[in-house]
């Protein structure tokens, strides 16, 4: 602060040694006799302290001059530790000890001599919102509500949470709303909207002038003072009426925009200005009956009637103060025009707390004008309000001094004594309106009983005509009712009749529906069935073509073995039965083919079908109306059969249950492209799944797959036979099989080849795999198997990059998790493959898959303290500084931030480069 507050004793605290206190006998302070100590007990209800200071009688003005006694209560609220202080007070003990359940708190002075105050409430760094609303505001609120004047005031050093303790909206979370909008949601759950008034002024005081925070125009807005009453109020405010909380919590939010704040060393979001939430609630309660004696004109009393109860009105304010936050300018660094606003907090802080010294010790002059902040709360010390004090403190050693100050601001401030008045009175216009309706109801009572009895007469006669054409009415609706019960007796049984034929009907529609959907179970895998015939046929077909071509052969050596000129019967006999054999087995072939086109034919055809199929239930399911169309029941009536060449229905399996696995393998060597494509397409799907694998891997399937990547010219085969091995080799097992095979080699020859970059993602995917292996990482970089993930990044493809960043950043990981168990020493390989330089390039990419990947990649290589100097060099250390600030994953946040703060060669790098985390 400006200018330092004068020492006081201090009534409430006691200097012990912390080490001493074993016994665990809570220390009793000792007020000096000069100052009685403030009662431990909680504060007299304004209903109790109305009681035990008499009944209270209507006064003829509707004021009531007498107050209760009612001290200011103090509470204190720790703030836990921030970032900063996690770091800078990690090895300093908190200078504060607090002991809720005693309500007391130790200040440590050093290791072994403490000091202990006593405060109403004591509020520890997890404390809820909830709880101090509770303990600080809600007493305040209750008397408010009873007609009481209440003020709810935040102290303390700037960044320990005043403004969050009052004025948190709560808009993320809801259980961290302030006092403001808690006491708000009490007050409009209190009133009656139809007849009680709440109204809110929001201001702030900004160097020594109050200006409106709604309506940012008005400035230096002057403060009034009733000479009669003393209180102190702001005509030239904006007042608002309240209705809803939502209209309350907008206005809050456009104080809270319009207020001055500033970045310090201390708070990012620093106050620069008093911010006071001034709440006037006019509320009406029934006065209690009995005889009520007032004046006429003539100064004679007339008697009210009993029962008849005199209108109240209590007109209450309920005063928030968010105090700016005291600062020290050797703390703080404020300069230029952020230091004069800390002077002018400081000096108006200062004739605060000469204020409460002077309350508190009793002086005849209290220095109220030194300041417009204590103008504006003369009624909030020493005045007619209940106050409650909530002073909010740091855990951090650094700043003792400050919290020193603000203990010993609250011990001071729980001297004060207020004399609390109800602020009550009759509602004249409100009991004037009242009488004159009562007035205008008796006359207007007087007069229709007047003319009742001269019309008596007549009304008895015509209520005798009525009574006698209500009977023939009455007859007459008697048959009436008769013929309409028959009448409904006949559509009741219709209405039942149509009800039991639509129960029929829906019935119906119910069953075909589960038929329909029936249908769409037993079809759900036609593909595969229609699948495996055409690959039985084009077997059959194969085997029929090298059985055609044995017979040629044959037919050529009989031809070659038969001499010139010779004919004998026997051989032409065997040429004719050849001949017939060739001639039967093409057309056996052309049969095969025909059936091989159909079956396609079919297929396409059911797959159609099969989508119409798929939308039946939500035609059905689309309402009661289409249930009797003729297109929907000629849908679900509708049967497609599917023949095998055989003329019988074919099996639903799956492909390597129907034809076997062998036998698909088998198809891998085939001479048609088109089966050997499909064939390598049906083991690669099967290889997806984890439970196929083992047994592929024992048929010789990834043997397979190497081979036709080794082999094939044809890039789908290739494609889809690396996504095979991709598959495979998320199995450990696996990997080293694929190793051992040589297919590292082959998928380094592939990425080389291909163009593709499908094919490419396919191969990166594959040695991303196998590089997230601790025991294969050596024979990986041998094998090249890293520069052919490397030669990868050329293709500029978002797919291929990410596969390539997946296995640099499984390579890196398994590289630290070797140094931190002993198994790896020296320099990365992936540094030795000169993998940093697109791996630094590539840590801010666009794609956030590809940049997570490299900045995991770089917060392992940032692990091995071989490698800092090379991350140096390569310009790592910036990305790495800001993966620790900007990285959207907190883990990876938080990695980045311990492997900068635990390397000496990146901390003195950081050093150098005066850059701070």
């Amino acid at each position: 602060m400006g200018r330092p507050v004068p020492k006081l004793e201090r009534p409430l605290s006691v200097n012990s040694n912390c080490n001493s206190n074993s016994s665990g006998r809570p220390l009793v302070p000792s007020p000096p006799p000069s100052s009685p100590a403030p009662a431990r007990s909680k504060p007299v209800s304004p209903s109790h302290s109305a009681a035990a200071a008499g009944k209270r009688t209507p006064q003829r003005n509707g004021k009531h001059d007498s107050g209760v006694s009612g001290r200011v209560r103090v509470a204190v609220r720790l703030r836990p530790r921030n970032a900063e202080e996690m770091v800078a007070d990690a090895d300093f003990a908190d200078c504060v000890e607090l002991q809720p359940e005693l309500k007391r708190l130790k200040l440590r002075k050093n290791n072994w001599d403490c000091e202990t105050y006593e405060f109403d409430e004591v509020l520890t760094d997890f404390s809820s919102q909830k709880l101090v609303y509770e303990v600080v505001a809600k007493p305040v609120l209750e008397s408010v509500l009873e007609g009481y004047n209440g003020t709810v005031m935040a102290y303390g050093q700037t960044g320990t949470g005043k403004t969050f303790t009052l004025g948190k909206l709560g808009e993320e979370d809801t259980s961290d709303r302030g006092i403001m909008v808690r006491a708000m949601e009490d007050i409009l759950a209190d009133i009656c909207p139809e007849q009680d008034l709440v109204t809110v002024s929001y201001l702030q005081l900004y160097m020594e002038t109050v200006q409106d925070l709604l309506v940012p125009g008005k400035d230096n807005i002057p403060i009034f003072e009733d000479p009669k009453t003393g209180d102190v109020s702001v005509p030239g405010a904006t007042i608002v009426e309240i209705r809803d909380q939502a209209s309350f919590v907008e206005l809050l939010q456009t104080g809270e925009a319009n207020r001055f704040a500033a970045n310090t060393k201390l708070n990012t979001e620093s106050s620069r200005s008093h911010a006071i939430l001034m709440v006037n609630v006019k509320k009406h309660v029934k006065g209690k009956g009995g005889d009520l004696v007032l004046p006429n004109e003539n100064g004679m009393g007339v008697h009210m009637p009993k029962g008849f109860c005199a209108p109240t009105v209590r007109k209450s304010k309920l005063v928030v103060v968010d105090l700016a936050g005291s600062e020290r300018l050797d703390k703080s660094g404020s300069e230029g025009h952020a230091l004069e606003e800390a002077k002018s907090i400081n000096l108006s802080l200062t004739a605060l707390g000469k204020c409460i010294n002077a309350l508190a010790e009793g002086s005849s002059h209290v220095p109220i004008r030194d300041s417009k902040l204590t103008r504006l709360l003369r009624d909030s010390f020493g005045g007619t309000a209940r106050t409650s004090l909530v002073i909010t403190i740091g855990p951090s050693p650094r700043h003792r001094g400050e919290t020193t100050s603000t203990i010993m601001f609250g011990q001071r401030a729980m001297k004060v004594e207020n004399m609390v008045k109800l602020k009550e009175e009759f509602d004249y216009k409100s009991l004037c309106r009242r009488l004159g309706m009562e007035l205008e109801r008796r006359t207007t009572e007087i007069e229709r009983q007047a003319k009742l009895l001269l019309d008596v007469e007549e009304k008895l006669q015509e209520r005798l005509e009525e009574a006698r054409r209500a009977e023939k009415n009455l007859e007459s609706a008697l048959e009436k009712m008769a013929a309409e019960r028959v009448r409904y007796q006949k559509e009741q049984v219709e209405a039942l009749q149509n009800l039991e034929s639509e129960r029929i009907e829906r019935q119906r529609m119910e069953s075909e529906l589960l038929a329909a959907m029936q249908h769409h179970n037993d079809a759900s895998d036609p593909c595969k069935q229609l699948t495996d015939e055409v690959l039985e046929l084009k077997l059959q077909l194969e085997n029929e073509s090298q059985l055609r071509l044995q017979a040629e052969r044959e037919l050529c050596t009989l031809k070659s073995g038969l001499p010139k000129g010779e004919s004998g019967n026997s051989e032409g006999q065997e040429l004719m039965m050849l001949s017939r054999r060739l001639e039967d087995e093409t057309k056996q072939r052309r049969i095969l083919e025909d059936e091989i086109k159909q079956l396609q034919h079919q297929l396409s055809q059911f797959n159609f079908d099969s989508d119409e199929a798929k939308r039946i239930p939500e035609k059905i399911a689309s309402g009661r109306s289409s249930f009797g169309s003729e297109s929907h029941r000629s849908l679900l009536s509708g049967n497609h059969n599917f023949d095998t060449p055989a003329g019988q229905k074919g099996s639903m399996g799956k492909p390597h249950e129907h034809a076997g696995l062998q036998k698909v393998l088998s198809l891998l060597e085939a001479e048609d492209v088109d089966i050997r494509v499909h064939a390598v397409k049906v083991v690669a799907n099967l290889a997806a799944e984890e439970a196929n694998q083992e047994k592929i891997v024992e048929a010789g399937g990834l043997h397979s797959m190497l081979m036709l990547l080794n082999n094939s010219e044809d890039e789908t085969i290739r494609r889809v036979a690396a996504g095979a091995i991709a598959n495979l080799a998320m199995n450990e097992t696996n990997q080293e099989l694929i190793m051992s095979e040589g297919g590292i080699a082959l998928l380094s020859t592939t990425a080389e080849e291909a163009e593709d970059p499908q094919t490419l993602r396919m191969v990166a995917g594959a040695i991303a795999n196998l590089c997230g292996n601790d025991k294969l990482q050596l024979k990986l970089r041998d094998e090249g198997g890293i520069k052919a993930l490397l030669s990868m990044v050329k293709s500029r493809h978002p797919d291929v990059l990410a596969q390539v960043a997946r296995g640099i950043a499984n390579f890196a990981k398994c590289e630290s998790r070797g140094a931190a168990q002993g198994a790896k020493r020296g320099r990365s390989l992936l540094i030795d493959e000169g993998a940093l330089p697109w791996i630094v390039a590539n840590a801010s990419n666009e794609a956030a898959p590809i940049r997570r990947h490299i900045e995991l990649a770089l917060c392992h290589l940032a692990q091995q303290d071989v490698n800092a100097k090379d991350l140096v060099a390569g310009g790592a250390l910036w990305e790495l500084v800001r993966i620790s600030k900007e990285c959207s994953r907190e883990d990876i946040r938080t990695l980045a931030y311990r492997m900068l703060s635990n390397s000496s060669t990146f901390q003195a790098e950081l050093r150098r480069l005066r850059i701070v985390l």
